[in-house]
């Protein structure tokens, strides 16, 4: 087919491809900063309640454990997300779909700062958790709008957008709500994702669906993807492994902290819980090595390193200096793996990047279930002693999968 010939400024500036038609316009040149805050402030919400229960519980006159289920309800919206919502994005206009996910979680924030009675509050959780997948969303687009060379660090500095958004959402929560009560944290946060949804409604450009099939075909095409692609298997399980590590250690140092050698208060433990930083650090780095394509080699190396981190956090039972240490390590190269996992998977040719996200985020996501459960069953039978070699052997795991992979280049 032969190119038109231009015939004004604005078709003299249009580029096309090879068969003729018009190349997609190029995105905006803040695109990327833009989503990575979006990312981070959407990834807050899933958090923003943590620090407040023992304030909610107080307001409904109820025992600290009975706003314990509003975590899990929120966490069990985000994974039901990931299985059955996700996989719209291959099959839904995606500007329309984000802005029914913000949508949603706005909706289900406003609710939660409204609710009357904890049922409410727990039917606002499950709606946010819902909503928050659209991240999920965000970040496959990201990596599909930027040349392949700056891929690595576009999904990096999304990705820590996604860490400092959870880092410090339980900080400002517990500002704002000492200052003005818990329900101000969730109407401001409905506020914010409804700024976020009107800024991205406006900003993605449209688009047609990326697949034409119903969505009982979507989610068996994701189901027989997860079967069909090795390389999506074994990164999905390297990614569980990690996350699983990372459960363990953080689901079970509050109570190392809190025990008789520490004696820590809930204020000092919530610091600590900032050496989670070092983990946005790493994202970024190792955005830019994504790029220069060295994903194998280095997801072996972190593996390594992740398991000489939590040896070392084994002293940390006694020593602060020890622990820190280990935990800065564990945390750059759980996020860091993770990084490099998303690169590979995003970058397999010829698969819906919506169908590759809700496997491997799923795998990821229940990783960290059983990570968190593993650490907890770990501390009360063998004490901190056992949390590291619990750890260290997650992360065994995960190495034995990719020297596995070795035989075939991932």
């Amino acid at each position: 087919m032969t190119v038109p010939a231009p015939t004004d400024k604005t078709d003299r500036d249009r580029q096309y491809m090879p068969d003729g038609t018009a190349a997609p316009a190029p995105p905006h040149p803040h695109l990327i900063g833009l989503l990575a805050t979006a990312c981070g402030l959407i990834a807050a919400c899933l958090y923003y309640c943590q620090p407040l229960l023992p304030r909610i519980a107080a307001s409904y006159g109820a025992s600290p454990s009975a706003t314990g289920p509003l975590v899990t309800t929120t966490q069990a919206g985000y994974t039901l997300g990931l299985l059955l919502i996700v996989p719209l994005g291959d099959i839904v206009a995606r500007r329309r779909l984000v802005g029914i996910l913000l949508g949603t979680a706005g909706a289900g924030m406003l609710l939660s700062g409204a609710a009357p009675a904890l049922w409410v509050l727990l039917t606002g959780g499950l709606a946010v958790g819902a909503g928050a997948v659209v991240v999920q969303i965000l970040i496959p687009y990201a990596a599909s709008v930027v040349p392949a060379d700056q891929r690595g660090r576009a999904m990096g500095t999304l990705l820590t957008g996604v860490l400092l958004g959870i880092l410090f959402s339980r900080t400002a929560a517990g500002l704002v709500g000492g200052a003005f009560g818990w329900r101000t944290v969730f109407l401001v946060a409905a506020g914010t994702l409804a700024a976020v949804a009107l800024l991205l409604v406006r900003l993605l450009p449209p688009s047609p669906p990326d697949v034409s099939i119903g969505y009982g075909a979507q989610l068996a095409a994701t189901l027989r993807l997860a079967a069909a692609e090795p390389v999506l298997r074994r990164r999905s399980l390297i990614g569980a492994c990690c996350f699983a590590a990372f459960s363990v250690f953080w689901v079970t140092s509050a109570f190392l902290l809190a025990g008789p050698h520490y004696g820590w208060g809930s204020s000092s433990i919530g610091l600590f819980a900032l050496v989670g930083a070092a983990g946005a650090i790493a994202a970024k780095a190792t955005g830019r090595l994504i790029d220069t394509g060295r994903q194998a080699v280095a997801t072996g190396v972190l593996l390594v390193l992740g398991v000489i981190a939590f040896a070392a956090t084994w002293p940390g039972g006694r020593s602060l200096a020890w622990l820190v240490a280990g935990a800065l390590v564990m945390d750059a190269v759980v996020h860091a793996v993770h990084l490099l996992n998303m690169s590979v998977v995003y970058d397999l040719p010829h698969h819906p990047r919506a169908r590759i996200a809700s496997v491997y985020m799923t795998s990821y996501y229940l990783g960290g279930a059983a990570g968190s459960a593993l650490g907890v069953t770990a501390y009360r039978y063998g004490g901190w002693a056992a949390v590291p070699a619990t750890g260290a052997a997650l992360l065994g795991l995960g190495l034995v999968v990719w020297v596995l992979s070795l035989r075939r280049r991932t």
